[in-house]
C-alpha cells in the first residue's frame, strides 16, 4: 500500500473513531436541528446523522485535533446537508423532472414554508459572514454545531465573553435580515 493510501486510511479511521465517540451527541444535535422544522422536516434524525457521516468520510485530509473542532465541522456538514435537501425539495416543487400539476392552496405541501425558512436562514448566515466571519462561525457552531459558549471560545481562540457578544450581535443582524 502506498503512503497516500495509508494517509487516507488513517484519516478515514480518525473520522470513524470521532464519529463513533460522538454519535450520541450528533444524534441529539440532529434532533435539535430538525425539531424546529415541525413534522414536515426534510430528514429524520438518523438520516441527517448518517448523511453527515458520509460527507465527513469523503472529506479526505480534514484533521480534527479535538472534540470541539470535530463538532464544529460536523455542525457545518449538517447545515450543508439540510440546505442541500431544502434546495432539492424546492427544485422538485418548482418542476424538476416531474409532470406539472396545479394544486389548490389547501393541497399544497405544508413543508414549503419550512424549506423556504431554512434557505432564508442559510442566505442570511452567508450575508453575515461577509460582514463578520467570526460572528457567522459563532452562529454556525452554536446553532448547527450545538456547542457551548466555552467550547466555541476554545475552538476560535477567543474568550467566552467575546462569543456571547458575537452571538448577541449576530442575533440582531439575522433578525433584521430575516424580516
Amino acid at each position: 500500500m502506498s503512503q497516500t493510501n495509508d494517509d487516507a486510511s488513517a484519516g478515514a479511521d480518525a473520522v470513524d473513531a470521532l464519529f463513533s465517540a460522538t454519535y450520541r451527541e450528533l444524534r441529539q444535535l440532529a434532533r435539535a436541528r430538525l425539531r424546529s422544522g415541525g413534522r414536515n422536516t426534510l430528514l429524520d434524525t438518523t438520516a441527517l446523522v448518517h448523511e453527515s457521516y458520509l460527507r465527513l468520510s469523503r472529506a479526505g485530509d480534514v484533521e480534527f485535533p479535538d472534540r470541539p473542532r470535530f463538532l464544529v465541522y460536523a455542525g457545518r456538514v449538517m447545515r450543508s446537508v439540510i440546505v442541500d435537501f431544502a434546495r432539492q425539495r424546492v427544485a422538485e416543487r418548482r418542476g424538476g423532472e416531474a409532470a406539472h400539476v396545479t394544486f389548490t392552496v389547501q393541497l399544497a405541501d405544508g413543508g414549503a414554508a419550512g424549506e423556504a425558512e431554512i434557505l432564508r436562514v442559510h442566505e442570511a448566515l452567508d450575508e453575515l459572514a461577509k460582514v463578520d466571519e467570526r460572528m457567522a462561525k459563532v452562529v454556525e457552531m452554536r446553532y448547527f454545531g450545538g456547542l457551548t459558549e466555552v467550547e466555541i471560545a476554545e475552538a476560535l481562540g477567543v474568550t467566552d465573553r467575546t462569543v456571547r457578544r458575537d452571538w448577541e450581535h449576530a442575533r440582531l443582524f439575522l433578525a433584521e435580515a430575516l424580516k
